[in-house]
């Protein structure tokens, strides 16, 4: 990558961190003892697949915000042999949840997805089946190389003895601070003395540590069936929630196919329904390489246009057609056709913004973490995962310290609709773990929490990478935008002038501190040196492994002092 780009650009910028390189392997998570777990499954000789079943867990500790054993997201894994798999750990709805579950307080925007008490959203009726734990303990069967009780230690040693708590953690306590505070559970956790936690302060979860331990040693099945999941499901019960035994006891995972897709020579494959995030993806490329973009310049106005343009057009489809395809029959087909890009570009007008319709018939939250891990063998992970909002469903299960999802949110509480609530409907959501191809061997893999931001963020990376021929790190630290119809949120990094030139051509412009949260990705080299980034907007640290077995070493490089 060349910085020519800067010549063109049409907003420039500093990035605020530095990226990591290694050989035996890379680890890139949003929090460093996450990154170091994972970094130290691989100097162990664990694969990549350890290392990312590490720092999940160990995210559980020290993200507790974002990612819990109770919730749901998509991996995808791109074998040694080549092979690419996607295992969807999705939540679904639970048996009785049904399609007058609650009580929609609006039909329109914004309010559209809230309910009377917002039962939706916290407490014990907004928990969908979950299937994290199952996911992962599964994965790491089939395709790692430790025992589950290896690569659950640094989460278990994380929990028991505490951990220094981040400004990030104390942000996300205060944004929820009245909604923790009607559970006594959370409230002690990260609302000491009735305040939010503060940053540096130790948190210890002993009660969380217990339950670690208990699953490393009897597997997933004390959860899904055993006694655990008893623990859990009489305490819904008592609570007036929905989720029970049964539901438990009956979650599977499914391994789906990825969506492929082509870019100027790149092979972009990603999750397919009910992740939206690889098929509207390769959709908005398709579109996009009708267009010299980086003739046009980084940041210019004629190429955030474009991007607002094609980012409506995705979301007026995703509204119609994607869904889980067990309850709704989606269009990948023709969603990720060239044709079909034509059509649509045919009609961007590129002096003014257009309303967009869908052009195919039918048949999230932004508290989520992402890692991407590689090893020198040619393993390679990209994970997204949640428990859906800040804290999930605010409440802390009694003498588990497991925090539940809140998933229930992300279903539309009227009935006779898509994305309507049905017994077993997985959500839908824009998760984009992304791996990319050239001329067969993967050139970086990426991805990002920021729910529907998430897949608009992960194209706009690529185009960085491809299009402007950005390094690793000024791609994914990149300004973006984001729109799904209505106004464009432009990220103040963008120019004063460009966005006005923006507002002339008819967009509603938004500035904003950050669009969607922190992403990180791997790039990988001729050499075989693999280079790691994480960017500004979250806790991100890259950790690299370098060395034989036998000396194996840590390369750990800390963000640049802010001028």
């Amino acid at each position: 990558m060349t910085d020519g780009w800067r010549a063109r650009a049409g907003t420039s910028f500093a990035c605020e961190k530095r990226p990591a390189t290694g050989t035996r392997g890379m680890v890139v998570t949003n929090h460093p003892l996450a990154s170091a777990a994972g970094a130290e499954m691989l100097a162990a000789g664990g694969n990549a697949v350890d290392a990312a079943i590490a720092s999940f867990f160990t995210l559980t500790v020290v993200e507790p915000m974002m990612v819990g054993i109770l919730g749901g997201g998509m991996a995808h894994i791109r074998l040694s042999d080549g092979t690419h798999r996607v295992i969807d750990g999705q939540a679904y709805a639970p048996a009785a949840a049904t399609p007058d579950l609650y009580r929609p307080v609006s039909d329109k925007l914004p309010n559209y997805l809230d309910t009377e008490g917002r039962q939706n959203a916290v407490g014990p009726r907004a928990v969908c089946v979950p299937g994290n734990l199952m996911a992962w303990c599964e994965t790491l069967a089939r395709f790692g190389t430790m025992p589950l009780a290896d690569v659950m230690e640094p989460a278990i040693r994380h929990a028991s003895r505490g951990f220094r708590t981040t400004p990030y953690l104390w942000e996300c306590a205060s944004d929820a601070a009245p909604d923790l505070a009607l559970d006594p559970g959370i409230a002690a956790l990260f609302l000491p003395g009735g305040l939010p936690i503060t940053a540096g302060s130790r948190l210890v979860m002993g009660d969380y540590a217990e339950t670690l331990r208990t699953i490393a040693k009897e597997g997933p099945g004390t959860v899904y069936g055993g006694a655990l999941g008893r623990i859990i499901a009489d305490h819904f019960a008592r609570a007036g929630g929905i989720l029970s035994m049964a539901d438990l006891a009956g979650y599977a995972t499914i391994e789906r196919q990825p969506v492929r897709g082509t870019y100027r020579g790149f092979e972009v494959i990603g999750p397919p329904p009910p992740s939206s995030g690889g098929v509207h993806i390769v959709q908005m490329l398709n579109i996009l390489e009708g267009f010299d973009i980086g003739a046009k310049g980084f940041g210019s106005a004629d190429t955030l246009h474009l991007l607002a343009e094609v980012l409506k057009i995705a979301f007026a489809d995703r509204k119609v057609a994607t869904a889980d395809p067990a309850f709704t029959p989606v269009p990948v087909d023709r969603l990720i056709d060239k044709d079909y890009a034509a059509e649509r570009r045919g009609r961007i007008d590129m002096a003014r913004s257009q309303v967009w319709g869908p052009g195919v018939v039918p048949s999230e939250s932004a508290n989520t973490t992402h890692l991407t891990v590689a090893d020198g063998a040619g393993n390679v992970v990209a994970s997204t995962q949640t428990i859906n909002s800040l804290f999930g469903a605010r409440f802390v299960i009694p003498g588990t310290g497991i925090i539940p999802n809140n998933y229930m949110y992300l279903f539309d509480p009227h009935p006779g609709f898509t994305q309507s609530i049905a017994p077993g409907k997985r959500v839908t959501s824009s998760m984009s773990p992304l791996i990319v191809l050239k001329d067969g061997k993967p050139a970086f893999a990426l991805g990002l929490p920021g729910g529907l931001r998430i897949f608009g963020s992960a194209m706009q990376a690529v185009v960085n990478l491809v299009d402007h021929g950005m390094a690793l790190q000024e791609a994914v630290e990149a300004p973006r935008l984001w729109t799904q119809g209505g106004p464009v949120e432009v990220e103040d990094a963008v120019p004063e002038a460009v966005r006005a030139e923006l507002a002339a051509r008819g967009h509603e412009v938004a500035a904003m501190p950050h669009v969607a949260g922190g992403m990180n990705a791997i790039a990988f080299g001729e050499d075989g040196t693999l280079t790691g980034a994480a960017c500004w907007r979250a806790d991100g640290t890259p950790i690299g492994v370098a060395g034989g077995l036998a000396r194996a070493k840590v390369r750990f490089w800390p963000d640049r002092p802010k001028s």
